[in-house]
């Protein structure tokens, strides 16, 4: 696609800077790009400051307006727009005969496909794109890793190797567009887990189970389809957790599919020692794994330590209209359990033992400490999303780490 001299409007620079690399790169292309967001300004500030200005850039902020959406040669969608095919703004544009697009399918269109693996899923998603890398590179293989793991590949399209392998995180929603435009998978497609998550992005299970399953469904013969092996084990893992010999088992597959030498590929993955906010050890007897945001990426936590018994427990957050029951049973096999943001009323009703409830993170970690005694691991794995009283999970774990790291050892 051609983008020079078209008008192009941006829709949402997203506090997280989802729309960033895509307006910056739509501006080297030479296109006049209005960028609109309903957020203000100065929500926006930090965003805008890595944006910079430019000749042929216009904002709106505060609110969108039908013209910009109508009145246009292409849309630009932030993925994270709930509910796209009901939302007013989008509907008018396609009833215009606007192009609407995303990001991710202007990274899809540019990309060999044969030298993508693709990995999407609930659960491990991140941890087995990230394993899969690490193990590429441990093999000598020329490799990016990219997606919804963060920032835009776009910038960096140019520079891809005609050997190259591109590790791409995909999220439901990334993959809702890429169908809806025409449909793209890649040439080695890997699906961890599936569980309920992001109803208030599509509207049931249902809707969200088939979008997860598009990653296979434009691929052709020859190409290789993974999915997670809940029985696999992988010995030697500096990470821990069941979960995690699961997510490097299928990680070793894909990445011996994409001609990578098995034994420097297992190297790789042996010595990856996790992400941020995944189970990530932060002092002894401390976890942050902020990063889980359903019910069933905190039982795999729980999971991961021999004596759920010494763990105590800080669920809870946002509501995503996921069944909450799978989080409150921990309450029955942890030391303590204490409930933080707007579903902790919910998961103290569930729960057949006591739960007990508080008003931030800081006080939850507060009361924690009072009660653990030697030998006992406080765990943060809120199997909610962050939105509620955080702008992401990252600022959430960066907050844990800080208040344990703050406190003074009592054991």
């Amino acid at each position: 696609m051609n983008f020079q001299d078209k008008r192009v409007t941006v829709m949402g620079l997203g506090r997280f800077g989802g729309g960033l690399g895509v307006t910056k790169w739509l501006l080297t292309q030479g296109a006049k790009v209005l960028l609109t967001d309903s957020a203000s300004e100065s929500a926006l500030a930090l965003q805008l400051d890595k944006l910079g200005t430019h000749a042929n850039l216009q904002i709106v902020f505060g609110s969108h307006r039908m013209e910009d959406f109508t009145d246009t040669d292409v849309v630009v969608v932030n993925p994270a727009v709930p509910m796209p095919w009901a939302n007013t703004y989008l509907q008018a544009a396609w009833g215009a005969g606007v192009c609407v697009t995303t990001e991710i399918e202007l990274v899809a269109m540019q990309l060999d496909r044969q030298n993508v693996i693709g990995v999407t899923g609930t659960s491990g998603k991140s941890t087995t794109a990230s394993m899969m890398h690490a193990a590429l590179c441990s093999a000598g293989k020329r490799c990016r890793l990219a997606g919804n793991i963060g920032g835009s590949l776009l910038g960096e399209i140019t520079t891809i190797l005609e050997d190259e392998i591109v590790v791409l995180e995909l999220s439901s929603a990334m993959l809702w567009w890429l169908d809806k435009n025409g449909g793209w998978s890649p040439s080695i497609a890997v699906l961890t887990t599936i569980e309920p998550n992001h109803i208030d992005w599509h509207g049931s299970f249902e809707a969200y189970k088939t979008c997860k399953k598009l990653l296979f469904a434009y691929q052709v013969e020859g190409d290789i389809s993974l999915t997670q092996d809940q029985g696999a084990t992988f010995g030697g893992l500096t990470v821990l957790g069941k979960h995690n010999e699961c997510n490097a088992a299928v990680a070793f597959l894909a990445v011996i599919a994409a001609g990578a030498d098995p034994d420097l590929a297992r190297a790789g993955i042996q010595q990856f020692r996790g992400l941020p906010h995944r189970l990530e050890f932060v002092r002894q007897g401390y976890y942050n794994d902020s990063k889980s945001t359903t019910p069933s990426a905190t039982k795999l936590a729980v999971d991961s330590f021999d004596d759920p018994s010494k763990v105590h427990l800080i669920v809870g957050g946002y509501d995503k209209q996921v069944d909450l029951r799978a989080l409150a049973e921990q309450a029955n096999r942890v030391a303590n359990m204490y409930a933080i943001g707007a579903t902790q009323n919910e998961i103290a009703e569930l729960a057949t033992c006591p739960v007990d409830c508080f008003a931030s993170l800081a006080s939850a970690v507060a009361a924690a400490k009072q009660n653990m005694v030697e030998g006992d691991v406080l765990l943060l794995s809120p199997g909610c999303a962050s939105w509620d009283q955080f702008e992401n999970y990252e600022q959430r774990g960066n907050l844990f780490c800080k208040l344990v790291r703050e406190v003074s050892p009592t054991r």
